[in-house]
């Protein structure tokens, strides 16, 4: 990702909506919350941000918005270099912060009004698209309350609501459907799949269930490092493309007849997820379809029926879980193989 020099400070590649370089975040020198973050978001897709609860997902949001400062590395936002004074970084992108806030004594319609301003935005062309936007996101009904007063749906509705006011190419949303009722989280899934036709989105979340539904690409980060990015199949098919699930029905006697089978099949490993369902692995030495058919063959001698087989692409849920899992392991080696302090000489005091 080397770029010509002379771009620090101007325009650089368009062809991404989100690129970033070596972006680190170090707090008081010893809490690194984005770790050497390199990745890129091409234009006009829907991205998932994935990763749990203190993964770094926030923070690089907001250095991507300019609101904090990196320790090393840098962003750009359609080839527009990121920074606390990037104004047209911030005209190009609505964001939305987790859990929302906004003055409670102001109605939806004036703090919409209040942010138009604030983008500049000439009245006789403000007013009638807010007006447009509360009707939108369902809040027309409620536009002349205190904004104290709406549910947590609402609230985040009119967050929504906000970060659309100033018609953005790029929307950053952050854990948009957190604390909803299921009728408010459809709503949220089935806008951000709307608002993907035109703009790109990025939407950051530990809710696999959404990144499914709504996500064309997925980058997933995990202490403070990007441990996947690229289109979510090639996340599932890199991840789970050397198995397949097998359903089977027979007699509990023919089943473990099987299972014995199976274990001494030297090209796969079988997990058994339930008593008539099993997950074969390829040990890599054959082709998928030539250990599927030794399998079949080992069903067929068990005098077990097949019922069905899944093949192609993984569930999200398990690429993710084994990107995790694959990246604890690689952490432990890193730790085994650091430099470790030498032994005490024998007869050294310790303070």
């Amino acid at each position: 990702m080397k770029r010509p020099h002379g771009e620090a400070t101007g325009v650089a590649d368009e062809t991404w909506a989100i690129e970033t370089e070596h972006l680190t975040k170090v707090y008081g020198g010893e809490v690194i919350a984005v770790n050497d973050l390199s990745f890129r978001v091409p234009k006009g897709v829907i991205f998932g941000f994935l990763g749990p609860n203190g993964a770094g997902k926030t923070t690089t949001l907001q250095l991507l918005l300019g609101l904090q400062r990196p320790t090393a590395g840098r962003a750009w936002i359609f080839g527009h270099v990121c920074g606390p004074q990037s104004v047209t970084v911030r005209r190009l992108v609505g964001y939305l912060p987790t859990n929302p806030r906004f003055p409670g004594h102001l109605k939806p319609f004036e703090y919409l009004d209040l942010v138009g301003q604030l983008y500049r935005i000439p009245a006789d062309v403000r007013r009638p698209r807010i007006a447009s936007l509360l009707r939108a996101v369902g809040l027309l009904g409620v536009a002349d309350q205190r904004i104290a007063t709406l549910s947590t749906g609402e609230t985040t509705r009119l967050g929504i609501a906000a970060s659309l006011v100033g018609d953005p190419l790029l929307l950053l949303w952050d854990e948009p459907t957190a604390g909803l009722d299921p009728a408010a989280r459809r709503f949220a899934l089935d806008l951000i799949r709307e608002l993907g036709r035109e703009r790109t989105i990025l939407v950051a979340t530990h809710i696999l269930a959404d990144i499914d539904q709504v996500c064309t690409h997925v980058g997933v980060m995990h202490e403070g490092r990007m441990i996947f990015c690229g289109p979510i199949a090639e996340m599932k098919r890199r991840l789970r493309g050397d198995s397949f699930f097998l359903d089977l029905e027979g007699t509990e006697d023919n089943l473990r007849r099987l299972a014995g089978m199976l274990a001494q099949l030297p090209v796969v490993s079988a997990e058994w997820l339930d008593p008539r369902r099993v997950r074969i692995s390829v040990n890599g030495e054959v082709s998928r379809a030539e250990a599927l058919a030794e399998v079949l063959r080992r069903v067929d001698q068990a005098g077990v029926v097949l019922h069905g087989v899944q093949t192609g692409l993984g569930a999200t849920e398990d690429a993710y879980l084994q990107l995790l899992q694959e990246d604890e392991l690689h952490g432990f080696k890193r730790f085994q193989d650091a430099p470790r302090p030498a032994a005490p000489h024998p007869g050294t005091s310790q303070t």
